[in-house]
């Protein structure tokens, strides 16, 4: 029995993926679940299938990789300039689109370039504009970084049969929309024209909150991500404030705080919640001042609701303001929202690209230090979850975080 658990040529695994990074502002971890990983026929960088071979459920190893272990190695060559007009602003059917430093557009949107078609969804990032031209940059968004591979390692189990030739590049799943939330070249991304915070529903925010909705907005398992990534941060004792906050909280049920407050829209959400010691209503859209004293307190979080901020650099200094020295500001969001009430820049931005926008936020906002991201994908949905089957994995979680100066 002891030979079966034990990783093997002839095994079939579970496993989770921790890519870990950095980028010019901020320290990144992108995590993905992989499920049934055939060791034998699927694709791993040889040194991560190496350090794999022999051990057992539940291990954690480290692998440091070279960013052309698991991406395409950077190249000059893909780093050019074309004419302005090469770029399909019309792309998108009813909107106009204009290339902005920094942001990643589909490659389909190209015209006249050599093996580039109109149905090819790959990413490409602008990186220069001026005089009738564009300078894009077709290298893998990780390309060119450091990068170390930490993998927990799951069920491990026997394959019982080959079916198929088909090996599954588990490093392509892992590599699709990392590092696209960090800066070219420590740029600051144009995240902000183009009426970037303007709203389909530009009515009061209040009137659209007026009904309760005691529905939860990700699944369970994704839910249970939000709140291990603020148990990293809290401690019993602490003041934490919980903004834009509802009829839950994704505060670890175990601790002992202080004081929870919660800042929400709906008085009948936020009575229903019984974590919090006391809150209020407010429309931080309309008024993004806090009524606290300064440096009160040791923890904001902010749960699925950035995406709704029409002020966000007003709403962070605030934050900052409340929170003590070395106090943490914790974002986090998944890929669902109301759509007529988030901002447009949003919808329009990859998955990934929302992080980024998120760690703008922080770094032009100021007073924020040791700016860091997550991301997990892939773990199981939930099988009594509404959306089950048809969705097979769980919400996304997307999360940043910074440290009050």
């Amino acid at each position: 029995m002891a030979i079966i658990n034990r990783i093997s040529s002839e095994s079939v695994v579970d496993l989770i993926f921790y890519l870990k990074w950095k980028s010019s502002i901020a320290v990144h971890t992108d995590g993905f679940q992989a499920s049934k990983v055939n060791i034998w026929r699927d694709y791993l960088p040889p040194r991560l299938l190496d350090a794999l071979m022999n051990k057992e459920a539940g291990e954690r190893l480290q692998v440091s990789l070279k960013d052309r272990d698991i991406v395409a190695a950077f190249t000059d060559q893909n780093l050019f300039d074309i004419k302005s007009s090469q770029f399909d602003r019309r792309f998108m059917q009813g909107a106009v689109t204009e290339p902005r430093l920094g942001r990643f557009y589909l490659k389909g949107m190209l015209k006249g370039i050599a093996g580039v078609f109109r149905a090819n969804v790959q990413p490409f990032r602008c990186v220069g504009l001026g005089n009738g031209h564009i300078t894009v940059d077709f290298n893998h968004a990780l390309a060119g970084k450091d990068i170390t591979v930490s993998v927990v390692i799951g069920k491990v189990g026997r394959k019982r049969a080959e079916r198929g030739v088909t090996s599954f590049d588990w490093m392509d799943s892992l590599t699709t929309g990392p590092g696209m939330q960090a800066r070219w070249q420590n740029q600051q991304t144009d995240y902000f024209s183009d009426d970037a915070f303007t709203r389909d529903d530009a009515h009061s925010d209040t009137e659209f909150y007026r009904k309760p909705r005691f529905v939860h907005h990700i699944d369970d398992t994704a839910r249970e991500m939000v709140s291990n990534t603020y148990g990293r941060f809290l401690a019993d004792g602490m003041q934490v404030l919980d903004l834009m906050s509802s009829w839950h909280s994704h505060i670890p049920t175990n601790l002992h705080l202080e004081r929870l407050v919660g800042i929400g829209l709906n008085e009948d959400e936020l009575k229903r919640n019984s974590q919090l010691s006391d809150f209020l209503v407010q429309d931080l859209n309309a008024d993004f001042r806090l009524p606290f004293e300064s440096n009160t307190f040791d923890v904001v979080v902010n749960t699925a609701s950035v995406e709704y901020l029409t002020d966000p650099l007003a709403n962070f200094r605030e934050i900052s303001r409340i929170l003590r020295p070395d106090g943490y500001f914790i974002v986090t969001f998944s890929n669902r929202w109301f759509p007529t009430k988030a901002i447009k820049i949003w919808q329009e931005l990859h998955e990934f690209e929302r992080m980024g926008l998120v760690l703008e936020y922080f770094s032009r906002a100021g007073g924020f230090k040791d700016l860091q991201t997550y991301s997990i994908r892939g773990l199981p949905r939930p099988h009594d979850d509404k959306y089950f089957p048809e969705l097979s994995y769980s919400d996304p979680v997307y999360a940043v975080w910074g440290r009050n100066q």
